[in-house]
């Protein structure tokens, strides 16, 4: 099966089966995602919204959190991985919207990088799911999923994986591809056992052919 036929049937799987799919992270608006999504690296979305109402309780705005300390920050935080280091960055991104972006989430990923602990992934995310823009966040699990399905076969770093991705998918189909892979690689294709033998792919999937041959 030649590249652009795989895209375009596990597209057209998805599209019919997964017609509606978002993120999991509970967030009110623009801020408030950035903040849970900061906070999920290397960390589960259920983890995160367990902590994130306290959190946004007693910094509602950018402005709280930018008068806050880290030490404030970290007393709400505390149960998520990294804390110190997370703590840390949400003060020094929430400066940054207050002081640099006029409290506006921006919309363009070069801006965002520049924020504390926003990197190429948590900005793809922020101009995916609030702007609506054709911009793939590549995770673990898109990495592992667009990997064993044979989109992005031989792909190395997030980086190539989303420029993979892109190349393929028609842009209107971006957005919500991103969430199908990740949803795909948390409850289906994960990463020790993956569930083969009901995912609904596996006739298009590389990783599943390899295991009919052993």
């Amino acid at each position: 099966m030649k590249i652009r036929e795989r895209f375009e049937k596990i597209i057209e799987y998805f599209s019919e089966n997964y017609p509606v799919a978002e993120t999991e992270l509970d967030y009110k608006n623009p801020y408030q995602l950035l903040v849970a999504v900061i906070l999920s690296a290397q960390c589960t979305d259920k983890r995160v919204n367990m902590v994130t109402p306290n959190l946004f309780k007693a910094f509602p705005k950018p402005e709280d959190m930018a008068k806050a300390s880290s030490e404030d920050v970290f007393q709400y935080i505390r149960s998520i991985s990294y804390p110190n280091n997370k703590a840390k960055h949400l003060v020094g991104m929430a400066k940054m919207l207050v002081n640099d972006f006029n409290n506006i989430v921006p919309s363009d990923i070069n801006e965002l990088v520049k924020m504390p602990g926003v990197g190429r992934k948590t900005a793809n995310v922020i101009a995916s799911v609030v702007y609506e823009k054709p911009a793939m966040a590549v995770d673990t699990h898109v990495f592992r999923v667009s990997n064993r399905l044979g989109l992005t076969t031989n792909s190395k770093t997030p980086l190539e994986t989303e420029k993979k991705l892109i190349k393929y998918i028609p842009s209107n189909k971006v957005a919500i591809a991103h969430h199908w892979l990740i949803l795909h690689g948390r409850y289906v294709c994960i990463a020790r056992n993956p569930k083969c033998l009901e995912c609904e792919l596996k006739q298009f999937c590389k990783y599943f052919q390899s295991l009919k041959k052993k």
